[in-house]
């Protein structure tokens, strides 16, 4: 049973971002006092008296805006509201009940949806409580007050959420389903890909670069999977970084390529790859996740039969830190290629999980240790004794050696080398720790 969904919904700069952080117990939704920050519906799982639910954060709700932005957030929240089951309606006490309060109203009554009123900004119950029966105009039930930012009456409004929820919430169920980060640098097409693949318009796509700033998941099923993308705000050159929000959307990306486990890292073909194409890789690569590149854009570079030949060349070289990565060229625009990028991530996952037996990893190394004896240092010889995978997730391997000094990165690099020739690891790191074993 999928969990209830609660979606945060009112004018902007209500509050909505600020109840959000309340409730997951962590800054994710970016708060600043900017109508129109949260741009995107963006999700966290929350439990509640053994309830376990989702809260979907959503841009403010400006109900006749022609702003190409806020048109958006708009039709972001219709869409969230469309999949909750339960609908908080935020208002503010302190801007008192205005005209837009009522236009977002009408639309939550024709949406059919429970709605449960909540009354921002009450820091003082007894000094503004007058004010809160002012929301009972609304016709929408009994108003809520809470205060989000002082975190006072959220237990309240909470009880009255799982009010509506059925027993089925109670049950928690541990997911298992694929995370893949979708990460880049701005208007690269990440957002694209994700709507491409989801067949509707999930996340806001606009040509400004930095559209998306928040980390967002969205759910896809293919041939019985269900896959849980994540597409992360375009990370910028630091010296482009004045925004306050752009360092929250940096750090958002790096928590995002925390939780997946694999990240789709998406370049631009008409530029090539940039130095701050291979910075963003570096994430992922030093986290040791499951690693694709995908060239997007492909459909608008003119080809000769040397064209990918050179491109592959290129982003090995400029990518030299991780050659296990897999490579695939893709449009969005136009869906070229895009189905094959679920069998490259199903191929990635099953690697990045791979474990060897110990007898058999022992052999490969004992025969490239015949094929290429350990180096000499100084008179004294290094012996490798034994190796054992010891986790996945990336494949993870202790090797037992007589002097730690004397396992020089590169024959570590060779052990792997010959490690992959047998298993090949397509689209993992492989991740080695040396020990050392005193000769008897």
């Amino acid at each position: 049973m999928s969990r209830p969904v609660v979606a945060i919904v009112g004018r902007p700069n209500v509050g909505k971002s600020t109840l959000f952080n309340a409730l997951a117990g962590d800054k994710i939704s970016i708060v600043q006092d900017t109508p129109g920050v949260t741009r995107d519906r963006i999700y966290a799982d929350v439990n509640w008296l053994n309830y376990n639910f989702t809260i979907v954060d959503t841009g403010g709700i400006e109900p006749e805006s022609n702003d190409i932005i806020l048109k958006s957030m708009r039709e972001q929240a219709e869409i969230a509201i469309e999949t909750a089951d339960v609908i908080v309606f935020i208002t503010d006490v302190r801007q008192g009940l205005v005209d837009a309060d009522g236009k977002v109203a009408d639309m939550l009554r024709r949406s059919r949806k429970p709605v449960v009123l909540v009354v921002n900004k009450v820091d003082s119950f007894e000094k503004f409580m007058p004010d809160v029966y002012e929301f009972y105009n609304l016709g929408i039930g009994d108003p809520v007050p809470i205060s989000a930012a002082s975190q006072l009456g959220i237990g309240d409004m909470l009880d009255v959420v799982v009010g509506y929820f059925d027993e089925s919430a109670l049950e928690e169920v541990e997911d298992e389903r694929p995370r893949i980060a979708i990460i880049g640098k701005p208007n690269v097409g990440k957002s694209s890909i994700i709507n491409k693949l989801l067949g509707e318009e999930r996340v806001i796509v606009s040509d400004i670069a930095g559209t998306t700033r928040d980390a967002i998941d969205t759910a896809i099923t293919r041939n019985g999977t269900e896959y849980v993308f994540i597409d992360t705000a375009g990370l910028r050159k630091k010296n482009k970084i004045k925004e306050e929000i752009e360092r929250y959307s940096i750090i958002r990306t790096v928590s995002a390529v925390e939780r997946c486990n694999v990240a789709v890292l998406v370049i631009d073909a008409v530029e090539g790859v940039t130095e701050q194409d291979a910075k963003i890789a570096g994430i992922a690569h030093e986290r040791g996740k499951g690693m694709i590149i995908a060239v997007n854009k492909w459909d608008a570079v003119e080809k000769d039969d040397k064209t990918i030949y050179k491109f592959t060349n290129d982003i090995r070289e400029k990518l030299a830190y991780m050659p296990y990565a897999e490579l695939i060229f893709i449009s969005a625009e136009t869906g070229q290629r895009l189905p094959k990028l679920f069998e490259v991530i199903d191929s990635v996952i099953e690697n990045h999980s791979l474990r060897i037996a110990t007898g058999v990893v022992n052999e490969i190394m004992a025969e490239a240790v015949a094929l290429n004896p350990p180096p000499t240092d100084k008179g004294k010889r290094l012996r490798l004794y034994y190796i054992t995978q010891v986790s996945v997730k990336p494949p993870t391997f202790v090797i037992f050696v007589n002097d730690k000094e004397l396992m020089h990165f590169s024959y570590t690099r060779y052990i792997e080398n010959k490690i992959r020739e047998a298993f090949g690891f397509r689209g993992t790191p492989l991740k080695f720790i040396i020990r050392e074993r005193k000769e008897k």
